[in-house]
């Protein structure tokens, strides 16, 4: 058989010549008739009788009438006459195999032709994986993955804007191996790769934004695929609620290519409701689907959140659904394509769909009465939002964040060691806070302290570093209750400050620990145009514009510890002559973590370098490894034998002393 493409298709001999149907103003007239332009519908919709056949004899919460009410609700709302009925036909076996493999193809078409006593004696098995079969079982299947196909082909063509698939049996569960939880094809994964095969449509976003439980066979189906982004929202419990396992948690986001293209939403309990989904929308999911800017939007609608469904235990209400789609409709250009999932509560699902069906035809959505997220669904929604943040920029943490009642009196832990930090510098040795541009403030605020002297002293050293360790015990592993007596912050930068202020010289001290949610924009003038915005870079930047290079120094020492290392690598490529022609030493004390390349675009910064720094490292370095190299790039490299950070800047700080001694000369 040829697909409209003109494609061989092999249909195992079951199904008839796909018939080309003329649409609008192809369809032809006598030629003494005067032309006119017939309506057309820009929403569609796919049904059929022949998905009935699936029932079970037993009863079953996925039973048939699922979607004669849903159709009869539209039909009594006169939805149908607004909208084109999109012809069906089963999915073909090549489609099929883009998602699962041929064991599986061949386990469903053998349901179709076993016996009456083959299906009783194999009702344990299918129970086992939340299924019930019998002979009508592979023909509902295949059309109802053949129906979400033909909805999806029908937007990414053009021929309509939106169209709904009123079909069943579900899809979202089945892995590409297995069927499983009442799904035999993964009928929306299998439409979005066969959208990508015939149409120019290769960007599309999938949601399962109704999802009780967590849709595992679809995010499989695009686990390293950054073409499809995948957002699901559902009951997840700790793992604990089906299909269960971590596969579905928040930092399950993708492998490979696919990485950050996975987006879970897992609620953590019961009782959610349209404030938790509305929010989740509001801060997860359309910043991110706006980033991705996809072609197409299927939704994998499952109305098992719907208030009234015993099996969801949720309370989302239509007018919630209805405004989902509404916020989902402004993507894509309003190609938006909505496919059946669960839901089991026969009113709930179709009162759902209905209200989703009125939006994809042009109706607002009803309005909601002022409501507020649950503290669950917020507390989950901040933890994404801080997953997601390493993969999308549009999200913003900061905004997610939980606003208890004790805000107002509640100090972070990092805040409060940072508060005892700056007020040890002041007490102990008089250091002073460096004032900083408000873009600066916001995230290293009380983090840059410098001796009075700064501007004054003949020999400057900038320590750059990262925080102080925190040890901590805990009472309760399981809920890290913190033993606050046993617990403590290990500062390896106390004796270093001591020995500088007992040399004479002026100090810089840079903890490059940002806060961590930042909203006010770096200055441009202070990074290129054409640079990733690298705030820790440009902080460096600005303490050397506009106080070192300021300063009466005539030596200066720059130090960097753990992240501060690369830092310090990032203002050398910035500001190359001024390190050549003002800094005197070097000294990176890196351990076991990847040593630092000066900027290969400069040979005489390269040579530099390679003269004025030490570099020091374990001898577990992967650079001092056999298959390691020490190459020029990374300084005058000595191994010291101290695998731990702490005490690897403790047993480094005589040599750098005795380094530092040996090649400044005395200042006259």
């Amino acid at each position: 058989m040829n697909n409209v493409n003109g494609s061989s298709m092999d249909v195992d001999g079951q199904d008839k010549q796909a018939v080309w149907i003329p649409e609008g103003d192809q369809i032809r007239r006598a030629q003494s008739e005067p032309y006119q332009t017939l309506p057309k519908h820009t929403v569609g919709y796919v049904y059929s009788t022949e998905m009935l056949l699936h029932s079970s004899l037993h009863g079953h919460p996925e039973q048939p009438e699922r979607i004669t009410r849903i159709r009869k609700a539209f039909q009594d709302s006169k939805l149908l006459s607004k909208m084109k009925e999109i012809r069906i036909r089963p999915v073909y076996r090549e489609e099929a195999l883009l998602v699962h493999s041929q064991e599986h193809w061949d386990k469903v078409l053998a349901i179709q032709a076993m016996t009456e006593q083959e299906i009783t004696d194999s009702e344990g098995y299918y129970e086992s994986l939340s299924l019930f079969v019998m002979n009508g079982t592979t023909r509902a299947a295949r059309l109802s993955c053949g129906g979400v196909i033909e909805a999806c082909l029908s937007v990414a063509r053009g021929h309509l804007q939106k169209s709904f698939a009123i079909v069943r049996p579900p899809g979202h569960h089945a892995e590409p191996d297995e069927h499983m939880g009442f799904c035999f094809f993964n009928n929306v994964a299998v439409a979005a790769k066969v959208v990508q095969l015939r149409t120019q449509v290769k960007r599309i976003l999938i949601l399962d934004w109704y999802a009780l439980t967590f849709r595992n066979g679809t995010q499989r189906a695009f686990n390293d695929d950054p073409s499809v982004l995948y957002i699901s929202l559902h009951r997840y419990e700790r793992g604990q609620f089906y299909p269960c396992g971590p596969f579905g948690g928040l930092e399950s986001c993708g492998d490979g290519p696919g990485l950050g293209y996975s987006v879970n939403v897992p609620w953590p309990t019961k009782g959610m409701t349209d404030a938790d989904y509305i929010h989740a929308f509001q801060r997860i999911v359309m910043p991110i689907a706006l980033e991705f800017a996809p072609e197409l939007v299927i939704i994998s609608a499952g109305f098992d959140a719907a208030e009234g469904d015993d099996l969801g235990e949720c309370h989302v209400t239509p007018a919630g659904y209805a405004h989902m789609t509404y916020m989902l409709s402004s993507l894509a250009g309003g190609k938006l394509v909505v496919a059946l999932e669960g839901g089991y509560n026969l009113d709930s699902i179709s009162s759902s769909a209905l209200a989703v069906a009125q939006i994809l035809l042009g109706e607002a959505p009803a309005e909601l009465p002022p409501m507020v997220a649950s503290e669950a669904g917020t507390e989950t929604v901040w933890q994404v939002a801080i997953e997601q943040s390493k993969y999308w920029k549009s999200v913003n943490p900061k905004a997610c964040e939980p606003r208890e009642d004790v805000d107002e009196i509640s100090f972070s832990i990092p805040e409060i060691l940072k508060g005892h930090r700056q007020h040890f510098l002041y007490s102990q040795y008089r250091m002073l806070q460096v004032p900083l541009m408000p873009a600066y403030e916001e995230r290293y605020g009380s983090q840059v302290m410098c001796t009075d002297d700064l501007l004054d002293n003949k020999t400057v050293v900038m320590f750059v570093h990262e925080f102080g360790n925190l040890r901590a015990e805990l009472d309760g592993k399981p809920m890290c209750d913190v033993n606050v007596e046993h617990s403590y912050l290990i500062d390896f930068s106390k004796e270093l400050i001591a020995w500088v202020k007992t040399a004479g010289y002026a100090l810089i001290d840079v903890n490059m620990f940002p806060r961590p949610f930042s909203t006010t924009p770096l200055p441009i003038n202070i990074r290129s145009k054409t640079m990733v915005e690298n705030p820790s870079r440009d902080l460096l930047v600005y303490l050397w514009d506009n106080y070192i290079q300021l300063s009466n120094a005539q030596r200066i020492i720059l130090i960097g510890h753990g992240q501060g290392c690369q830092t310090l690598m990032d203002l050398f490529q910035k500001r190359p002559a001024n390190m050549i022609k003002y800094v005197n030493l070097v000294a990176q004390v890196v351990g076991t973590a990847k040593i630092p390349l000066i900027p290969k675009d400069s040979d005489d910064l390269r040579a530099w370098y390679t003269k004025n720094s030490i570099v020091i490292v374990h001898p577990e370095n992967p650079a001092c490894a056999p298959a390691g190299k020490i190459l020029k790039r990374h300084g005058f490299v000595i191994q010291i034998d101290e695998v731990k950070p702490i005490k690897t800047m403790m047993k480094a700080l005589p040599l750098i002393r005795e380094y530092i001694k040996q090649t400044l000369l005395p200042v006259a």
